[in-house]
């Protein structure tokens, strides 16, 4: 008996449920991954936001004067800057301490006011010798020793100051110094009883160190 248009009709649709019903397991496995990667995307975090930030491009010695060759930007993830960051603002600064390469320049690594502490006050003190100064190291303790240039006398003006920073030789031009010639600069921590002793016989007596134990 010939089959009509809604025999054969009927025929596919038989014939399609039976392959779905032969197949809704792998069908049904399909759909549940396809839902789990889409939550996943739905639940996933947006990337996290970062600011360029110059940082030291190399490692940098303690008393070099920075560059903008000397910085590079990086970025930091945002809330991770440290505070303080000078940026390109540090260029033509003298540096008070090394800086390792990708660290930012703060005002803390520089020479200036923010040396200082509440109970330490950063004192450029001018030494008659450039070679004392030569050898010396950011950190170091000294004994600051003050010599009558008239006497001989001598006299400890501070125990274990630490040094903080020192600035590159420049000629000063005529003696500043009550020993004779330009001398050599270093910035010493002082306590604030010390500050008007030590600025005073820098223009007075001589000044030395002992390396402090």
């Amino acid at each position: 008996m010939p089959l009509t248009i809604g025999g054969v009709l009927h025929s596919r649709l038989v014939s399609v449920r039976r392959a779905v019903l032969a197949r809704r397991r792998g069908l049904a496995l399909l759909c549940a991954g396809a839902a789990v990667v889409t939550g996943l995307h739905a639940v996933q975090p947006p990337p996290p936001s970062s600011v360029a930030v110059l940082t030291a491009a190399h490692d940098l010695l303690p008393g070099a004067v920075v560059s903008r060759a000397d910085l590079v930007s990086r970025p930091f993830l945002t809330g991770t800057v440290p505070d303080g960051v000078l940026g390109s603002a540090a260029v033509g600064r003298t540096l008070a301490t090394g800086v390792r390469r990708g660290e930012p320049l703060t005002e803390a690594r520089l020479v200036g006011p923010a040396l200082s502490s509440g109970e330490t006050l950063a004192v450029p003190v001018r030494l008659p010798d450039a070679g004392m100064v030569d050898l010396l190291s950011v950190g170091d303790r000294i004994d600051l020793v003050a010599t009558s240039p008239r006497s001989g006398a001598a006299s400890v003006l501070a125990y274990g100051v630490p040094v903080l920073a020192l600035p590159p030789h420049r000629s000063t031009g005529p003696s500043t110094v009550a020993g004779g010639g330009s001398g050599a600069l270093v910035v010493l921590g002082v306590s604030p009883g010390q500050v008007s002793l030590v600025a005073g016989a820098a223009t007075s007596r001589v000044l030395t160190y002992a390396f402090s134990r």
